[in-house]
């Protein structure tokens, strides 16, 4: 087994996520697809496979730790190259899961990735999160594409009832938390695996008959 791989497992271990040899395949496959339309599509700063395994991949797998058991359909905001949707799908394949981004290059990228690994129940969706009407899903994440306030101003109308938004933060969280005027507001931290860095996990509830 490769180094990549055997660099995934580990992390996957410490964060307490199944480890199967299909999910590894999946995750080794989209870091080689990752790396090959980077040299022409500039997805990611990130070069290295341990780079891009442990702060794209792991990262993201830190949203599911707080993805409710009973959620049916997510949306990633600002996707990207996929980050955190893709990665939170590969392990909950249950999950119908809308990836909004409105680069075309990454659009295109998107729609490739979620072919080669066969993943169902996946929609590119090619607009801003204030352009998208009529979409409804239990949790929206983003990872570090709004503040915490303006997530929840631009995000909170798609949710169902009981729904939750997830962002991962930095350390100037307090600073953003100390702006908003709301309760139903929580945060789990978490260490990055093999790295000295905390992510502090906001969830942002939906109050009954309000958006967040």
């Amino acid at each position: 087994m490769t180094k990549a791989a055997d660099l995934l497992r580990a992390g996957m271990e410490e964060l307490g996520i199944q480890c199967t040899e299909d999910r590894i395949t999946a995750f080794i496959t989209y870091l080689n697809l990752l790396k090959k339309w980077n040299r022409a599509y500039n997805l990611t700063g990130l070069k290295t496979e341990r780079e891009i395994i442990i702060k794209h991949f792991l990262d993201s797998l830190l949203f599911s730790k707080v993805i409710p058991l009973d959620a049916r359909s997510i949306a990633d905001i600002g996707s990207g190259a996929g980050f955190p949707g893709i990665p939170i799908k590969i392990i909950n394949p249950r999950l119908r899961l809308f990836l909004v981004e409105p680069a075309y290059k990454k659009q295109i990228f998107l729609r490739h990735v979620t072919k080669t690994l066969h993943l169902r129940e996946v929609e590119v969706m090619d607009s801003r999160i204030e352009e998208i009407k009529g979409l409804k899903v239990d949790v929206a994440v983003t990872r570090a594409l709004f503040s915490v306030g303006d997530f929840i101003d631009k995000a909170g109308d798609i949710l169902n009832k009981n729904g939750i938004l997830i962002l991962s933060k930095g350390p100037k969280l307090d600073e953003e938390l100390r702006k908003i005027e709301q309760e139903n507001i929580s945060t789990e931290d978490f260490r990055l695996p093999f790295e000295n860095i905390v992510r502090h996990i906001v969830i942002v509830k939906k109050a009954a008959g309000k958006t967040p």
